[in-house]
C-alpha cells in the first residue's frame, strides 16, 4: 500500500524580508528566523501566528553598511523552561535569551576573536546537558555556554561555521567550509563528540551553495540545502576519522 504524505496549507506568505531559519521547539510550534527584518515568527502546527519577537537594536553603523538582506537575527534555539535563545549575528554580535511569552531576559556578547566574542553567530542549539552551542561563523569554530552566558569552551579551527544540529549519542553536526574560500564554496559536514568535541567522521559536499543549515536523518544519514534544493547523504557517504 502506498501512502501519501500529510498536506498543509503553505502560511507566512508576505510576512519575510530573508527568512533564514526554521525550527520546531518540543511542542511542535514552527519558529522562524528573518534575518532581514530581525524578527521571530512562531506559529502553531497548523500554521496559525501565535507570537512576534523584534528583535531590533541594530546599530545605525552597522544598518548602513548592511544595506542588502541580511541585517539581523540568525537562528533560535529553545531549552527547558521555556527558555528561548537568540542569534544575532550579522548587525550584531550577541546572543539574546527571551521568555515563553517573548520577553527579553539578557543578552550576551560582543564583536571579536576572544572567548565569548563573535563574529557573526550563525546558528546556535541547546543539548540536554543545558550546554548553548553557538556557531561563530566567521571565526570558524563553536563557542560553548552555559544557559546563563557564561562561556564554557571553544571548538576550534573547524573553518566557515555555518549549521549545528544536535545529533544522537552525543554527537553534533555542523556545515563548515574553508576560512579562506570564499563563502558558498564546497565544504563537509562534520560530525562532532559534544563531550570530548573531536570530530568523528565528515561527509564531503562537493557542490557550492550549501551547508547552510544541517538535519539528522538518523542512523548516519545528515541533510542540507544546496542551492534550492534539501540533499540527503547516506550512510556510505560518511567517513569516519577514528
Amino acid at each position: 500500500m502506498t501512502r501519501k504524505a500529510a498536506s498543509c496549507a503553505p502560511f507566512g506568505k508576505g510576512l519575510y524580508k530573508t527568512p533564514h531559519a526554521i525550527r520546531l521547539d518540543p511542542e511542535g510550534n514552527v519558529w522562524t528566523v528573518d534575518a532581514g527584518t530581525s524578527t521571530v515568527l512562531k506559529f502553531s502546527p497548523k500554521g496559525e501566528k501565535l507570537l512576534e519577537i523584534d528583535v531590533g537594536g541594530l546599530p545605525e553603523p552597522a544598518v548602513s553598511a548592511f544595506r542588502g538582506a541580511f541585517l539581523g537575527t540568525t537562528d533560535i534555539a529553545f531549552a527547558q523552561k521555556g527558555r528561548i535563545f537568540i542569534s544575532d549575528g550579522y548587525a550584531n554580535a550577541r546572543v539574546v535569551e527571551y521568555t515563553a511569552d517573548g520577553k527579553k531576559v539578557r543578552e550576551w556578547g560582543s564583536a571579536g576573536t576572544g572567548p565569548g566574542q563573535f563574529h557573526l553567530p550563525h546558528s546556535l542549539v541547546v543539548d540536554e546537558d543545558n550546554i548553548l552551542y553557538v556557531a561563530d561563523r566567521e571565526n570558524g569554530r563553536i563557542e560553548e555556554f552555559d544557559l546563563d552566558g557564561k562561556f564554557l569552551r571553544e571548538l576550534a579551527n573547524l573553518g566557515r561555521t555555518y549549521s549545528l544540529k544536535l545529533g544522537a549519542n552525543g554527537t553534533l553536526w555542523a556545515g563548515v567550509q574553508p576560512l579562506n574560500e570564499p563563502p558558498g564554496s564546497p565544504g563537509w559536514l562534520v560530525k562532532l563528540d559534544r563531550k570530548t568535541g573531536q570530530i568523528l567522521g565528515y561527509v564531503p559536499v562537493t557542490e557550492r551553495a550549501g551547508l547552510h543549515t544541517v538535519e539528522d536523518a538518523g542512523e548516519g544519514q545528515p541533510m542540507t540545502d544546496i542551492g534550492n534544493r534539501v540533499v540527503w547523504f547516506k550512510r556510505r557517504s560518511f567517513r569516519s576519522v577514528q
